[in-house]
């Protein structure tokens, strides 16, 4: 298996400045839908050539994504920028309701913050035609429940890792996860927690950059790793 976490595009709430006027569940901005729409002419062309823009594209994958399958979560600015992708490949995309953003549907209303119902399934059937919904997002919604805490989502992360490992990772499959920024993390963190770590090779081709910010306390945030847009396809090695 080949797997490919990408975030959502730039949503309402990632623009805002402040948090007083977020709302629990942003659609995209205009900028986030052009994202996506990039996101989604990149992943089905694999990326390799340069473009109009100059950008160098992904000359790791020269021979293209190969994506055959596509998971999202049930969050409105995932499925927006899902569905283009979805578009592009031809794929049916399938909503996977734990790889939702840390918290689930939320927003505070001045005394803590109180749970919100979520889209629901007419909504995405008449949104989003083609998207596998499950069983669980019925009228009602399918969050309906509190603002989900640390460990329920550190709990999840370890759901979603222990299914990709178990279902998935002795097959062929190439599979993209759009998703968020917090649960990617949590998501990395799960699949790399119990690993052996002799059994996992970081990978760099020749002149690959990594960036590693250390920061504050301790953390450490890794920016990007073996990067090579500076190089054409003919000299990646």
């Amino acid at each position: 298996m080949q797997l490919y976490l990408v975030r959502h595009g730039e949503s309402f709430n990632n623009a805002l400045e402040e948090g007083v006027s977020r709302v629990f569940d942003p659609p995209l901005t205009e900028k986030g839908e052009q994202q996506a729409q990039l996101v989604a002419a990149h992943l089905s062309s694999g990326g390799a050539a340069p473009d109009k823009m100059g950008t160098a594209g992904d000359v790791q994958n020269q021979d293209g994504y190969g994506i055959n399958r596509i998971f999202c979560s049930a969050m409105l600015r995932t499925l927006q920028t899902t569905a283009p992708i979805g578009k592009a490949l031809g794929i049916d995309p399938e909503i996977w309701l734990d790889v939702h953003e840390e918290g689930g549907i939320w927003l505070d209303d001045g005394n803590g913050p109180v749970g919100h119902p979520g889209i629901t399934r007419s909504e995405i059937e008449d949104r989003f035609p083609g998207f596998v919904v499950p069983d669980k997002i019925t009228e009602k919604g399918w969050w309906n429940r509190p603002m989900e805490t640390q460990d329920q989502w550190k709990a999840r992360a370890a759901r979603v890792a222990k299914a990709l490992h178990e279902d998935y990772s002795a097959t062929n499959d190439k599979i993209a996860i759009i998703n968020h920024g917090g649960f990617a993390n949590d998501l990395l963190h799960a699949l790399f927690q119990n690993a052996d770590l002799d059994e996992i090779y970081f990978s760099h081709q020749n002149t690959a950059i990594t960036r590693i910010d250390f920061e504050d306390e301790g953390h450490i945030r890794m920016r990007y790793m073996n990067r090579v847009n500076h190089l054409t396809m003919e000299l990646v090695s």
